[in-house]
C-alpha cells in the first residue's frame, strides 16, 4: 500500500467539513497527462491507501503486461481513530493510515497502451473499489 516515507507531522488536523469547499472543482491534476483513457472523479471523497491499491490492482489484472497505468493520486493525509471501548477524551487515537482527499474534477488514474474496451473494462473495475463516483474520459484526437 501507499504511504509517505517520512512525514513531518504525525497527526493532522481534522479539516473543515463545510459541503461548498469540499464540492469546488479541482484545479489541479484534472486533465489527462500520460494516458489515453483516465478515470475522473465526479464527487468528493478520501480515498484510503488501501483503496487505491485495490483499484490498481483490478486495472493491472485487466490490462496485463500488454498496457501501462499511472496513478495520479498519493495518500499524505494521516487518519486516527481510537481503539474500540475507549472513554471519549484522553487525547486524540494513533493514526491508522493515510487517505487522499479527492475533489471533483481530479484525475485519479489513466491507462494506455490497450484497446478502448479493455481500457474502459479496467477503469469500471477500478471505480466500483472507490467511495466516490467516477466517470472515464478519453483523450480527443486532434
Amino acid at each position: 500500500m501507499l504511504f509517505p516515507k517520512k512525514v513531518k507531522f504525525r497527526k493532522w488536523q481534522t479539516g473543515r467539513k463545510k459541503e461548498a469547499k469540499l464540492n469546488m472543482p479541482e484545479t489541479r491534476g484534472i486533465t489527462l497527462a500520460f494516458g489515453s483513457f483516465g478515470l475522473k472523479a465526479e464527487t468528493p471523497a478520501r480515498v484510503k491507501s488501501n483503496q487505491i491499491e485495490a483499484s490498481r490492482k483490478a486495472i493491472s489484472r485487466t490490462i496485463t503486461k500488454v498496457g501501462k497505468m499511472w496513478i495520479r493520486i498519493f495518500p499524505d493525509r494521516p487518519y486516527t481513530a481510537k481503539a474500540a471501548q475507549v472513554g471519549m477524551g484522553k487525547g486524540k487515537g494513533d493514526p491508522q493510515g493515510y487517505v487522499f482527499e479527492v475533489r471533483p474534477g481530479r484525475m485519479l488514474f489513466e491507462v494506455d497502451g490497450v484497446d478502448e474496451a479493455t481500457a474502459v473494462k479496467a477503469l469500471k473495475k477500478a471505480g466500483a473499489k472507490l467511495p466516490l463516483k467516477t466517470r472515464i474520459v478519453r483523450r480527443v484526437a486532434l
